[in-house]
């Protein structure tokens, strides 16, 4: 009898919810903060994924049942790792996806400047060079 009452809550929740212009908005703010884990490149709110679509209403059942968006978000952390934040928090594991770009721009310009250093002319020839190059070329 308590699973059905506890089913029927569920249902009756999940009907309200979809009416509360509240809730959709907590839902798809929430949905703009995770990583779609099938797309990868797009959040759970632009992905029509299958388990994209799972994971808004398993937002939308624990925004409904009263969980803060803090709450969801770490529900999310703690299931699928820091992969799912689209913004994910500096730290040790995610040092790499923050100064990547950074080391990699760095790697570029010195690659640029030498390049750039070693193509520089040298000094000019003096009159006693000239003359003996163009003696070397007749």
């Amino acid at each position: 009898m308590a699973r059905l009452l506890f089913l029927l809550a569920l249902i009756s929740a999940t009907l309200f919810a979809a009416d509360d212009p509240g809730l959709d908005r907590r839902v798809r703010t929430l949905a703009h903060e995770l990583r779609c884990l099938v797309c990868q490149n797009q959040t759970l709110a632009d992905s029509n994924a299958p388990l994209a679509i799972d994971l808004r209403n398993q937002i939308r059942e624990q925004l409904a049942a009263g969980k803060s968006e803090r709450d969801v978000i770490d529900f999310m952390v703690a299931r699928y790792g820091d992969f799912v934040l689209y913004r994910p928090p500096f730290k040790a594991s995610t040092a790499a996806l923050w100064l990547g770009p950074f080391a990699l721009l760095a790697l570029g310009a010195w690659i640029l400047w030498r390049r750039v250093r070693r193509r520089a002319p040298g000094p000019a020839l003096t009159d006693a060079e000239h003359a003996r190059a163009a003696k070397l070329l007749e």
